[in-house]
């Protein structure tokens, strides 16, 4: 009998937690023919997640939580369910049932057809304001014009994914994580099935725009290194426009009397030049920064406890 493992991250998510374990156990209820295990990654909530965790836990054999000792990020919760993942299959699936679990199913009929990867690619998102529905359109567009790897458009975590692709993403240990990047990186047979977001059932979202823009650098930085070539890129066009500068600034000083003395080799220098080197510095320093997280060598997070994996 095949397992597969559903991981659910979670973050003061204590309003909703109960009723997404229990549509997980009614769709588990729904297919005997398959094992599963259900793995809840508590995000150093600072509410009363993992308490409800505990008691579902001991509660329902086929649930098992592990708790960071801090709030590592979402990207890295999805990592650590990964690592945990003993099935066959594994599906990632949030805990605010934006994305409805009943979908799984046509998950894994793809992937019982020999998909590796089945992503669910949203055709309608309710309950988001209209500025997230228009940087998350842009955003997708913007990173496949950048990245080398296509990513497909208007996906998530959400998705299923073979044990031969969870074992390769074991294998890579880098610490700014952009998981649906990485999925589309490591290849194999991958298909989608459509559906319609729904309204988180309770709480608030988990990514606001400070995290998001942070989530966008990450996904774009981690697939790309076009924003290098584009600061050199900047530094052409700038020294162009510099050079325009110079041949309007000789004119003004030798062609009239409109003129102030050191104003052209100012308005050169800061207004061009220190521009586009501020901005070729920033997107070095991005990628040295990752550089450095990555020599540090720290582990990517900490559990602190770990609940129902003895039951294996």
């Amino acid at each position: 009998m095949k397992t597969i493992s559903i991981v659910v991250p979670c973050y003061n998510e204590e309003d909703v937690i109960e009723v997404t374990a229990k549509r997980l156990l009614d769709f588990i209820e729904q297919h005997k023919k398959f094992k599963f295990e259900i793995i809840f990654i508590n995000d150093g909530s600072s509410d009363h997640t993992e308490e409800k965790l505990s008691t579902l836990c001991d509660i329902h054999q086929v649930i098992k939580t592990a708790s960071f000792s801090r709030n590592f990020g979402h990207q890295i919760a999805v990592s650590a369910g990964i690592d945990l993942a003993s099935g066959d299959a594994v599906v990632l699936i949030d805990a605010d049932l934006q994305d409805p679990p009943e979908v799984i199913d046509q998950m894994i009929d793809k992937w019982l057809e020999g998909y590796d990867v089945v992503y669910g690619t949203r055709t309608d998102r309710h309950g988001e304001s209209k500025f997230k529905l228009l940087t998350a359109k842009y955003f997708y567009r913007t990173l496949n014009k950048l990245s080398e790897v296509p990513i497909p458009l208007d996906t998530g975590d959400f998705r299923l994914m073979d044990k031969k692709v969870v074992e390769q993403l074991k294998n890579m240990p880098e610490k700014s994580r952009f998981v649906r990047g990485m999925v589309s990186w490591v290849g194999f047979r991958q298909t989608s099935v459509n559906y319609r977001r729904s309204e988180r059932f309770a709480g608030e979202s988990k990514y606001p725009l400070r995290k998001m823009i942070k989530f966008a650098f990450d996904g774009i930085l981690s697939f790309s290194k076009k924003p290098l070539q584009l600061s050199i890129l900047f530094g052409f066009a700038c020294s162009f426009i510099a050079l325009i500068g110079i041949v309007y600034s000789v004119y003004i000083r030798l062609m009239t009397n409109e003129w102030v003395e050191g104003w052209a080799t100012i308005f050169i220098a800061i207004l061009f030049l220190g521009g586009v080197q501020l901005i070729s510095i920033g997107i070095l320093g991005e990628y040295v920064g990752r550089i450095y997280d990555e020599t540090k060598n720290r582990p990517m997070y900490i559990l602190a406890k770990k609940n129902g994996f003895e039951n294996k």
